[in-house]
């Protein structure tokens, strides 16, 4: 008696799931359709939703100059994308790096002013980018790191939130494992490399996808930091092609463009979806 409801209950929710899908999807799709018209057809508003002919040609312009008819002075995509790709992937390797040892360090070390340096990080938390954004470029600027992947990456890589959620996980080793350890002679850092490293590993590849697309969508610190259009990253570039009107704009490379910008981030989250959720959803944590 109560599958009916149960089953149109189960209906329901699918239906509004899709609906949420089509409408997240639908903007996609006609990105990926407008790189495969002209630009002509593009400006006139007569667009249709199916592929059109130009897609081969869209799309090598694109990664090989990008410059088109109308919008001049951009990377080739495939340098931006380079730039990206090295920015998101340093990033997130460099996060990870100096937040699982510091986390160590607060959860696992006996040291004056402990507690007092955990909450300075923590505190951290209030103070994006965008609020030091001024102090943080001078420093850059004096140390002559403009137009560098050094100037690109450094003052990017702490992260208050994975040194956090490290501590957490670390807090939830059990003090027997930690004893047996020592017992069987393993210094501080042989018990981190042996043993809390390969316990957080899913915590690891969790956070790797996170800062990874973090790295790659960043705008605000690239477009002050980089006035080459050798070091522009591929989200710099999108806004650079894009012209002061719509007479002005190569929509075509845009869109070939905005599509290539997509793959490397989804490429990464299916490659680790399966790392993602366990480390999202491990109930030890």
């Amino acid at each position: 008696m109560l599958a009916g409801p149960r089953l149109s209950a189960n209906w329901s929710a699918h239906l509004i799931l899709l609906l949420g899908v089509l409408i997240f999807v639908f903007p996609v799709y006609v990105a990926v359709i407008g790189s495969t018209h002209d630009v002509g057809t593009i400006a006139r508003g007569e667009m249709p939703l199916r592929p059109g002919p130009y897609a081969i040609e869209n799309y090598q312009q694109a990664w090989t100059s990008g410059e088109g008819e109308r919008v001049k002075g951009t990377a080739p995509v495939s340098r931006m994308m380079l730039n990206s790709l090295i920015m998101g992937s340093v990033i997130a390797a460099g996060k990870i790096a100096v937040s699982v040892i510091s986390a160590f360090a607060v959860a696992f070390f006996e040291f004056p002013l402990r507690m007092f340096f955990f909450w300075m990080i923590f505190i951290t938390l209030m103070l994006p980018v965008e609020v030091r954004i001024i102090p943080t470029y001078k420093v850059i600027a004096d140390l002559a790191m403009t137009n560098t992947y050094q100037g690109l990456i450094v003052p990017l890589i702490a992260s208050a939130t994975a040194t956090l959620i490290f501590r957490q996980f670390f807090l939830t080793v059990p003090d027997e494992l930690v004893d047996a350890a020592k017992i069987d002679g393993a210094g501080p850092m042989r018990f981190f490399w042996s043993i809390l490293l390969p316990l957080s590993s899913s915590t690891i590849a969790a956070l790797a996808v996170i800062l990874f697309i973090y790295g790659w969508n960043q705008y605000l610190w690239p477009l002050l930091i980089t006035t080459s259009r050798e070091m522009n990253t591929i989200v710099i570039g999108i806004t650079k092609m894009i012209g002061t009107g719509d007479a002005q704009t190569d929509w075509q490379l845009i869109m070939a463009t905005s599509v290539l910008a997509m793959l490397p981030p989804v490429a990464v989250v299916v490659l680790m979806q399966r790392w993602f959720v366990k480390g999202l959803t491990e109930t030890e944590k």
